[in-house]
């Protein structure tokens, strides 16, 4: 199994947690630092999604020396207003020194450690420029591994009012990536009494 050591140049990974959002189905509280296990959300997704990448962002649009506290550059969206999860990766892309960039939400702690590989594998036999996860026939697209030559892409479909994750990926050809041997991976917290409950 490749690991960011041996991969190609041509192959580097820059990988972001998405913690840019409102959090509304949280109170409006910053989700990535809620905590779960005894450290915050962001934390277990670092944890894991780290070892998988060559470079790990934390795109972030509050709280930015919360977050830079655990390690790892702070970006914020380019564009204003908290335009979601495209907003982020369009950050990234626009910053990543990479040609691959990989997205994975803040509030998704047991992401799989297989992800970036099973998403880079599909991406290349596929030669497609996106790749997105899905599992138990339900797609997760905020899992994403997209090519950084699609930024002029993205800023135009943001620039022209474009919100939709899935909608953009599938504008852009992204191949999906079947992960229902580990569906429970992909479960998140969206609200404060799933974190109490968990």
């Amino acid at each position: 199994m490749p690991t960011p050591a041996s991969r190609h140049p041509e192959d580097m990974i820059t990988g972001v947690i998405l913690a840019g959002g409102r959090g509304t189905r949280m109170g409006g509280v910053d989700k990535g630092l809620q905590l779960y296990d005894g450290k915050a959300l962001v934390w277990h997704v670092a944890k894991r999604l780290a070892p998988q990448v060559d470079h790990l962002l934390i795109n972030a649009n509050r709280s930015e020396a919360e977050y830079a506290s655990f390690g790892y550059p702070v970006l914020a969206d380019h564009i204003t207003g908290f335009a979601g999860p495209l907003a982020g990766l369009h950050a990234a892309l626009a910053a990543a020194q990479t040609t691959l960039v990989l997205t994975a939400p803040c509030d998704s702690p047991r992401l799989p450690l297989d992800l970036v590989n099973r998403l880079h594998r599909a991406l290349q036999s596929a030669n497609a420029n996106l790749a997105i996860a899905s599992a138990g026939g339900r797609l997760h697209p905020v899992f994403c591994l997209c090519r950084s030559s699609l930024l002029g892409q993205l800023q135009a479909y943001l620039e022209g009012g474009g919100r939709k994750v899935a909608a953009w990926c599938a504008d852009m050809g992204a191949v999906e990536v079947d992960f229902s041997d580990q569906s429970e991976a992909f479960g998140n917290f969206n609200t404060l009494a799933d974190l109490a409950k968990s």
